[in-house]
C-alpha cells in the first residue's frame, strides 16, 4: 500500500476505520525526515494490511500541535485507536520493522486494562 498523505480532514478516518495507522509527522525542510522517507515508503509496501500515512506539519500545523509534535520526524502507532508508540527520530528499516511487528503482538484487551487502571490510579 502507497503512503497516504493525511490532513486534519483525514487522518481521523484512517485511524478509527483501521486496525493499525503508523503516522509520520514531517515537514520538508527536515534532513532526517528526508531520509527516512524511502525506508517508510519501501516498508509500507511490505505491510499491505498496515495503513503509513504521512502528515507535513508545516501544513498541518494543527494537527502537530493537537499531538504535541516537538521534534521530527515523529512516528506515531496507533492500534484500535490507541496510541501505542510515539517517539521522534528517523529508524532504521531493522528498527521500523521491530516496532510494527511488535503493535501488531499486543494484546489489546491488555492494553486496555492497563490505560484504566492509569486513569483510575
Amino acid at each position: 500500500m502507497a503512503v497516504i498523505d493525511a490532513s486534519k480532514e483525514t487522518l481521523e478516518g484512517l485511524i478509527t476505520g483501521n486496525d493499525i495507522v503508523l503516522v509520520d509527522f514531517w515537514a520538508p525542510w527536515c534532513g532526517p525526515c528526508r531520509q527516512f522517507a524511502p525506508v517508510y515508503e519501501s516498508l509500507s509496501e511490505q505491510y499491505p494490511d498496515i495503513v503509513f500515512s504521512k502528515v507535513n506539519t508545516e501544513e498541518e500545523q494543527e494537527l502537530g500541535a493537537h499531538f504535541r509534535i516537538r521534534s521530527i520526524p515523529t512516528l506515531m502507532v496507533f492500534r484500535e485507536q490507541i496510541i501505542v508508540y510515539s517517539q521522534p527520530g528517523a529508524l532504521p528499516p531493522a528498527g521500523l520493522t521491530a516496532v510494527i511487528d511488535k503493535a501488531g503482538e499486543l494484546d489489546m484487551e491488555q492494553v486496555r486494562k492497563d490505560i484504566e487502571a492509569t486513569q483510575a490510579g
